[in-house]
């Protein structure tokens, strides 16, 4: 593989320089981390699977109008994206209480919500992620009002979705984690949906049986990461040919 600049690394991907102008390349780490970077370690086979997860929801998403920054997946770990210029505010979608909802408010974990909740939190891992106000966001200038409800209206929608979508397939939609970004085209400016959407930023539970089958299996040290995550593949009848054997993929290049 030719070497590419690198751009950015977070804690689950590596973004490098694109093959041609406004694109970039997102590489899937097996890395794992929790409470902020507290907890660390290692799921083999996760960048993959995440790769082919959000790669699915990503097209099928655009299908129905949702504009996000995917463009195609490029090999077992990388996808081609859209450059954006990221909002530094991650949009949190709740239909169940779970999480810091339920500690918060002191509610049972597993309870239904009235209705879907929007909360907003300000990507910072040194401040842990505060949560904060549409009056925040607006007052220090990281996103306008347009935008806010842009990102609500969108958030909304692929709650609507991926809801029924994984009703179909036995899963619970407890809640899941957005992030948006400016795609700038000569003077024009549109809100994309960036990041990815898999069992990393998505709580999902069997329907039957309320297992856990996201990323609270590591934070919770319940022990079967990487065949969550590969279930989670299996139903959406994205498992990469082979199962878990052939999720080694290509080393992360420096």
């Amino acid at each position: 593989m030719s070497r590419r600049r690198q751009i950015y690394e977070g804690k689950a991907k590596i973004l490098f320089e694109g093959p041609e102008p406004g694109t970039l390349v997102q590489y899937f780490k097996d890395d794992a981390t929790a409470f902020n970077n507290k907890k660390k370690g290692t799921i083999v086979g996760k960048g993959v699977l995440n790769n082919r997860i959000s790669e699915y929801l990503m097209m099928r998403l655009n299908e129905m109008g949702v504009p996000t920054h995917f463009v195609r997946r490029l090999n077992m770990r990388e996808q081609l994206i859209k450059e954006l210029e990221i909002i530094p505010i991650e949009v949190v979608v709740r239909n169940v209480a779970a999480g810091s909802l339920a500690q918060r408010l002191g509610l049972k974990e597993g309870t239904n919500l009235p209705r879907s909740i929007v909360e907003f939190y300000y990507k910072s891992d040194e401040l842990n992620d505060p949560m904060v106000s549409e009056e925040h966001i607006t007052c220090f200038g990281w996103a306008t009002p347009q935008e806010i409800d842009e990102m609500m209206a969108l958030g909304l929608r692929v709650n609507d979705f991926l809801s029924g979508l994984f009703l179909g397939i036995g899963i619970r939609l407890v809640d899941f984690k957005l992030e948006f970004g400016r795609h700038w085209q000569n003077e024009e400016m549109r809100i994309l949906l960036a990041d990815e959407i898999s069992p990393d930023n998505c709580r999902l539970w069997d329907l039957q049986t309320n297992e856990k089958m996201d990323k609270d299996r590591f934070r919770r040290d319940l022990g079967n990461v990487a065949e969550a995550y590969q279930e989670v593949a299996r139903r959406l009848g994205i498992l990469p040919e082979g199962g878990p054997r052939d999720l080694k993929g290509p080393a992360v290049m420096q």
